[in-house]
C-alpha cells in the first residue's frame, strides 16, 4: 500500500471525533477545561536523514517537526513521548533533545527504547494545550480568503544540498510555535509545509473543499533559479494559512494568492490547473 491508500484504509477504522476524519496532522481533544492537540511523527534512517547524519541534528529535528504539527492548530507544547531505537551516537542523540527541549521549553514526559536490527527509525509524540478555541483545522478555508505564508519555502532544500548558510534549516528546523498561537484567532485554515508547498496546499483545498488559487510571483522562495524545486520539495515548517481579507494578521506573513470556489482543481497555479497530487511533493509509497 502507499500512503495515500493505507490512511483510506485507516478511515474505515473506528475514529474517535478528535481524529478530525484523519484529515489533518493532529488530533484535538476537549479534556476538562482545556483542549488538548496530539501529534505523533516519525523519522526514519535513509528516509529522513542521512546514515551518516549527525545524531544531535536528528533528535533536534525530530522534536522540530512534531512541534511544528502544535504551531499549526496554535497550540502551546505540554511535553513529548520519545520512541527510540538504539544505535550509534545514542549520546550524541541526548544532547540534541536537550538542546531542542531546552529551545521550545518542552519538558520529556516519557517514551519507549528498544534495541533492533535494521535502519534506524524513532518516533516522537507531541502534547500540546490549545490556546484557541476553535482549534484551527486545514478544512476551513472559504471563497475570498486570501492564502498566506509565513516564510520562503525552498531553505531546507538548499542545506540539504550543502549550502551552507541554509545549513540549519534543513538539519535544525525552528517549528513556528509564536506565529502560530499568535495567527490562531483569526484564521480560516492553518497547517505547516512538510511535504512540499504545492503538495499542502492542494491537501489544504481538498480538505476545505474549495480551489487555491496561488499567485506564482508572490511565493517567497530560497533560490528563485530552482522555483520549480523550492515549492516542491518541502522539509520547511512554515505555516501556511487562510484568512479572511479583513483579518489584522499580528505577524510578518506573505500573501500568495486567494480561495476561490471549488473548480476542475483543487490548486490553481496562474492558468494550469492541478488535479493531479503525485508530482506536488513529497509522498511515502
Amino acid at each position: 500500500m502507499n500512503e495515500p491508500d493505507f490512511i483510506a484504509a485507516l478511515r474505515a477504522l473506528p475514529l474517535h471525533p478528535g481524529a478530525r476524519g484523519l484529515m489533518d496532522d493532529s488530533a484535538v481533544i476537549a479534556f476538562g477545561t482545556e483542549t488538548l492537540v496530539i501529534t505523533h511523527d516519525m523519522m526514519a534512517e535513509g528516509t529522513h536523514f542521512r546514515a551518516d547524519a549527525d545524531m544531535a541534528d536528528v533528535a533536534w529535528k525530530l522534536v522540530a517537526t512534531n512541534l511544528s504539527d502544535l504551531a499549526a492548530k496554535g497550540a502551546e507544547p505540554v511535553g513529548v513521548l520519545l520512541g527510540h531505537m538504539l544505535g550509534r551516537d545514542d549520546a550524541r542523540f541526548i544532547e540534541g533533545l536537550r538542546a531542542a527541549l531546552t529551545a521550545f521549553d518542552t519538558p520529556l514526559l516519557g517514551g519507549d527504547t528498544i534495541a533492533a536490527a535494521g535502519a534506524r527509525a524513532l518516533g516522537l509524540t507531541a502534547i500540546g494545550r490549545a490556546t484557541h478555541v476553535p482549534v484551527p483545522s486545514r478544512s476551513g478555508a472559504q471563497p475570498g480568503d486570501g492564502v498566506w505564508i509565513t516564510g520562503p519555502v525552498g531553505r531546507a532544500m538548499l542545506g540539504f544540498e550543502g549550502s551552507s548558510e541554509h545549513r540549519a534549516a534543513f538539519d535544525r528546523p525552528v517549528p513556528r510555535l509564536a506565529e502560530g498561537r499568535a495567527l490562531a484567532p483569526l484564521v480560516s485554515a492553518m497547517m505547516d509545509v512538510s511535504d512540499g508547498l504545492l503538495l499542502d496546499a492542494f491537501r489544504m483545498a481538498e480538505a476545505s473543499g474549495v480551489t487555491l488559487a496561488l499567485d506564482l510571483a508572490a511565493v517567497p522562495v530560497a533560490d528563485p533559479a530552482q522555483f520549480e524545486k523550492c515549492i516542491r520539495w518541502g522539509d520547511d515548517y512554515e505555516v501556511l494559512f487562510t484568512a479572511p481579507p479583513a483579518a489584522a494578521l499580528p505577524v510578518a506573513v506573505h500573501r500568495i494568492g486567494t480561495v476561490a470556489p471549488r473548480g476542475p482543481a483543487p490548486l490553481l497555479l496562474g492558468d494550469t490547473a492541478l488535479a493531479d497530487p503525485a508530482s506536488l511533493g513529497y509522498r511515502h509509497g
